[in-house]
């Protein structure tokens, strides 16, 4: 039996067959040390995490307050939480406040139970807000937040400002990767051994911790005294992980 020759073919019938095996091989030949040695590669690598951080003044207080009012009908209710908060913002905007927010706005029945019966005897309507003051003003602020309406502080927190804690990031990720690199040396020292390079880079989340928050009470009670505000400083953590062959 003949075989076709393929159009445009410079090769004679039938030893395109006889030069397919041989490509093949050829092939084999380069391709399979070089998966060979990748594999190698993944086998005899060591992995290390390393651990950096770093602590930047926290100069910004992070307020939380809110407006709460009772009575006997929810419309009633409503309108008074609005006018007074009303005047909260205008008060904070005011004060230039950073990052102001409306962080919750409710209106609830209270109940009152006689006899193992429960009925409605009025509404309760909550507005809160969230906003960053400079540390050193917010005492004082938080007072004349009281007097403009607020009712309640639901807490305070300390924070770094944005350009402090992104510096404090990068710094806390150069001290992981120097960490880790150190560690991965002194166990290749140990043991006689000597790093090729380094086959993977993972980064973990540099980011601050959430702030506690502090100071939760009730604004009638601090109405007649100053409110001390004192910060500390915020830490950021950072780590890495270096994969190295060996």
């Amino acid at each position: 039996m003949t075989r076709a020759t393929l159009p445009g073919s410079q090769f004679p019938n039938g030893n395109l067959w006889k030069i397919l095996p041989l490509a093949m091989l050829l092939c084999a030949t380069f391709v399979l040390p070089a998966l060979a040695q990748e594999k190698e590669k993944l086998w005899r690598t060591l992995s290390v995490s390393g651990h950096g951080m770093e602590t930047t003044p926290a100069t910004l207080a992070q307020v939380s307050l809110g407006v709460e009012i009772q009575g006997k009908t929810a419309q009633e209710v409503q309108q008074e939480a609005a006018r007074r908060s009303s005047a909260v913002v205008a008060f904070l905007k005011s004060q230039n406040v950073e990052k102001l927010q409306t962080t919750g706005i409710s209106l609830n029945p209270v109940y009152s139970y006689t006899n193992n019966v429960q009925r409605i005897t009025g509404y309760a309507a909550n507005n809160t807000v969230s906003f960053r003051i400079p540390t050193e003003k917010a005492g004082t602020l938080l007072d004349d937040a009281v007097k403009a309406g607020a009712t309640q502080i639901n807490g305070i927190s300390f924070v770094a400002n944005d350009q402090a804690i992104a510096a404090a990031q990068k710094q806390a990720l150069k001290e992981a990767t120097q960490d880790a690199q150190q560690q991965a040396d002194a166990v290749f020292s140990a043991l006689g051994l000597k790093s090729k390079e380094i086959v993977s880079i993972q980064v973990n989340n540099a980011s601050p911790p959430r702030p506690p928050m502090f100071l939760r009470a009730e604004a009638a009670k601090l109405a007649d005294t100053s409110t001390p505000v004192v910060a500390g400083e915020q830490q950021i953590e950072a780590s890495v992980t270096l994969q190295i062959s060996y």
